[in-house]
């Protein structure tokens, strides 16, 4: 079997050629074919490409990731150039081809298809060929890789380019696709902020106000609560939070409002404490709380309870938000509008009042953990509303 065929054997197959790699390491002490030795090198090798590659193509990553290419394409020499034909990254010799392969890497973009430059072009002693293969997601061109060879180019060999070229390409999509959901997580979180804005800031700063004659020293101290809320709502550090932040900042806007409702809200919290620095998505928590409040508990006349747990489900936390208010129409559930859940209205109504704030909280639990962490909102007309969300304890790439 030739080194280029086993290359698309690999790349073709490479999640199933991990999974027979792992089963043969754990019965085997050695890999003890040559087959074998082969299929783990080249695997190894695409994983080392992976992974600047994944940081998106620019001149950092695609100079780190180029000898690996090189070796995954048994070439002479390779370079990576971006979808506009700039070379950022040269491995092995005949650099000199550098600007011959920045022409044809503009044109295998436009024309879409791979561009081959035989040794009589290139004049270049021993040089047979340079092959330019565009890296390609589904829709377009996200790089340019050029391949240049003393061999003759046959089907394996192309073959085996135009494979390494799909998986660097899905590598750079993957990042594109990393970044742009990180681009999406901030925007949800500014959503989030401005939704905190407009009517929460407006009624705190009128308790504060109701209390500076009465008294000073309560207002003083409802001021500092409410520099330290938005001192962390509107932070500017990370994505996620631990539990124990997220907490610490809803006492702050409980605070608030208990001195605005008085007796009329009562909370109740029970925290597992080995759950506390669990991490989760920054601003997941803070409205589910202010909803029971301002849906669940400030519609009722005689006020009401909100009662806030976290639990420790064994390879995760289950945390709850429970209020038992004037509750909500089950049919608005039923249709999956959780943005009309919001707004703790039924009827036409409720989609002129709906906000951003739980179904901005399930999609972001569900992008970063999975479909299977979505909210639950339970609730009926008069028996109260819960909403509770799954957390795991770890993610491998999830951090603070």
């Amino acid at each position: 079997m030739s080194g280029a065929t086993i290359v698309v054997a690999v790349i073709a197959v490479v999640a199933v050629a991990v999974a027979v790699v792992a089963l043969r390491v754990r019965t085997r002490p050695t890999l003890t074919t040559p087959a074998e030795r082969a299929v783990h090198a080249t695997l190894h090798t695409a994983s080392l490409a992976a992974r600047p590659l994944r940081r998106g193509l620019d001149a950092d990553s695609a100079a780190e990731a180029a000898p690996h290419l090189r070796g995954l394409t048994s070439a002479d020499a390779l370079g990576l150039a971006d979808a506009d034909g700039t070379v950022l990254a040269w491995a092995g010799p005949y650099e000199c081809l550098a600007p011959v392969f920045a022409d044809a890497a503009t044109r295998a973009v436009d024309e879409g298809r791979r561009i081959l430059i035989t040794g009589a072009e290139l004049d270049e002693p021993g040089v047979r060929a340079l092959i330019v293969q565009p890296l390609l997601d589904e829709s377009r061109a996200v790089g340019v890789m050029g391949v240049v060879t003393r061999a003759q180019p046959g089907p394996g060999m192309l073959s085996a380019i135009t494979e390494v070229a799909r998986y660097a390409g899905s590598q750079i999509e993957l990042a594109e696709l990393d970044a742009s959901r990180a681009r999406l997580d901030r925007a949800e979180v500014r959503a989030l902020r401005a939704q905190i804005s407009p009517h929460f800031i407006y009624n705190a700063l009128g308790t504060v106000a109701s209390f500076v004659r009465t008294d000073p020293e309560q207002a003083r101290e409802l001021i500092l609560e409410f520099a330290d809320f938005t001192r962390y709502s509107f932070r500017s550090a990370g994505e996620y939070t631990v539990l124990a932040d997220e907490l610490r900042n809803i006492d702050r806007y409980l605070t608030l409002e208990r001195a605005r409702f008085g007796s009329a809200l009562e909370v109740r919290l029970q925290v597992a404490p080995e759950v506390l620095n669990v991490v989760l998505p920054f601003l997941a928590l803070q409205p589910l709380v202010e909803n029971a409040v301002r849906h669940g508990i400030s519609s009722k006349p005689a006020g009401g309870t909100v009662t806030i747990i976290a639990a420790d489900e064994g390879t995760d936390c289950v945390i709850s938000v429970e209020d038992d208010g004037i509750g909500m129409d089950p049919e608005l559930l039923r249709s999956g509008d959780l943005d009309a859940i919001t707004s703790g209205a039924s009827g036409p109504s409720a989609s002129e009042n709906a906000h951003v704030g739980l179904a901005n909280v399930d999609d972001r639990l569900r992008a970063a953990f999975g479909n299977d962490y979505g909210l639950i909102v339970e609730t009926a007309p008069g028996a109260g509303t819960k909403v509770s969300m799954r957390v795991p304890k770890f993610r491998p790439g999830i951090a603070v």
